[in-house]
């Protein structure tokens, strides 16, 4: 009998955490304080701490996050961020409903990031920022892209939702940017079990405008400094985040060894992600690359593999972005979003559940 591989099990995933998750909301229910307690003040803390960073701010989720931050650097309406091209849409949103013009830059061909060599051609009298995305557990080639922020004096905004615990030459994705917006959805590395997300920053400055504007503008209760939200993380997943984080780095190790077998033994006919040397790649997603996508989601199905497709349209082909993008002209996020089949590799799988995914695949391309 053929084995039943699912995509993730959030619930096989969690009950490792169970009591502890337990005694979370047992406490929780006790204090009887629901909204911005001591939980997310300790969460905060220790994830600051994990970053060695200065300050983190526990919002109520990872596009909150990106827009409190563009709020934060408080640009003129109708300025442009530059942003790849094939990220996930949360990103773009978070621009244009900052009205910000969102200028997309295609991707390295190899790392699915966006490529440095492409920024500077895009950018303009008009640019205030690059966003850069940490696709599938990579971080992006910062030395480069902080050059060219340096010499035109840009913003850099992280989008960290699928990068928790990556590196670039030894220093942690989230440790760059003047923000860093954070996802911690459930299947994230790092998820809570629920909508939760966090902007690390730099400086008190901003860190005091970021708790006020998650809070209606409020610094105290009642009085409204700025327009503010209602983004607060909600106590009772910071509590759960906190069980997890010590976790983060165990998490992202076991991952890594399962993406290891992927690499090692899946055939070279499939378009591999490539990790460089100076990178540490987290593989929040393991993608592959093949002409014959659907065929083979199917094929995994019929064998009892599931799988995902992150992404399935490009950005700029969504209705909602219809008039909305400078150019729709991005071949490279095309051929991307066409051909890209996301794999089995989470906390809870096992070596064996992977090396018979492998089988599975390379069975497809020999019936090729």
């Amino acid at each position: 009998m053929s084995l039943m591989i699912p995509y993730e099990n959030l619930n096989t995933l969690n009950k490792s955490f169970e009591e502890k998750f337990k005694d979370k909301f047992s406490r929780f229910l006790d204090k009887g304080w629901y909204v911005l307690g001591e939980e997310v003040t300790q969460f905060e803390n220790e994830f600051s701490a994990y970053h060695g960073a200065a300050c983190t701010v526990g919002v109520a989720n990872g596009l909150d996050a990106l827009m409190l931050s563009l709020k934060c650097c408080a640009f003129n309406k109708g300025d442009e961020v530059i942003v790849p091209s094939n990220t996930y849409i949360a990103t773009i949103l978070a621009i244009i409903h900052c009205d910000l013009v969102p200028v997309l830059v295609e991707p390295d061909s190899r790392t699915y990031n966006i490529d440095p060599k492409k920024i500077a051609a895009a950018v303009t009298e008009n640019t205030v920022a690059i966003m850069v995305v940490h696709l599938y557990g990579q971080c992006c080639e910062m030395d480069p892209i902080m050059e060219i922020a340096a010499q035109h004096q840009l913003k850099i905004i992280e989008d960290c939702a699928q990068a928790h615990g990556a590196k670039y030459k030894g220093q942690l994705a989230g440790t760059f940017g003047d923000f860093v917006a954070f996802s911690f959805y459930p299947t994230k590395n790092l998820g809570a079990l629920g909508d939760a997300g966090a902007v690390i920053c730099k400086s008190a400055t901003d860190f005091s405008k970021l708790k006020q504007l998650r809070n209606y503008g409020s610094e105290k209760k009642y009085y409204n400094s700025v327009i503010g939200y209602n983004s607060r993380l909600d106590e009772l997943q910071a509590s759960f985040l906190r069980v997890k984080l010590p976790h983060l780095d165990e998490i992202n190790a076991h991952k890594r060894k399962l993406a290891g077998l992927y690499t090692l033994h899946l055939d070279p006919s499939f378009i591999k992600p490539v990790e460089g040397a100076d990178f540490y790649h987290v593989y929040h997603i393991y993608n592959i690359l093949h002409p014959e996508r659907d065929r083979l989601k199917q094929y995994l199905a019929d064998h009892g593999v599931m799988t995902e497709i992150h992404y399935p349209v490009a950005p700029h082909h969504q209705d909602a972005l219809k008039g909305v993008l400078k150019s729709y002209d991005y071949p490279i996020a095309e051929k991307i979003h066409q051909t890209t089949l996301s794999l089995p590799c989470s906390f809870v799988h096992s070596e064996k559940d992977i090396l018979y995914v492998i089988g599975i695949l390379n069975a497809f391309v020999n019936k090729l």
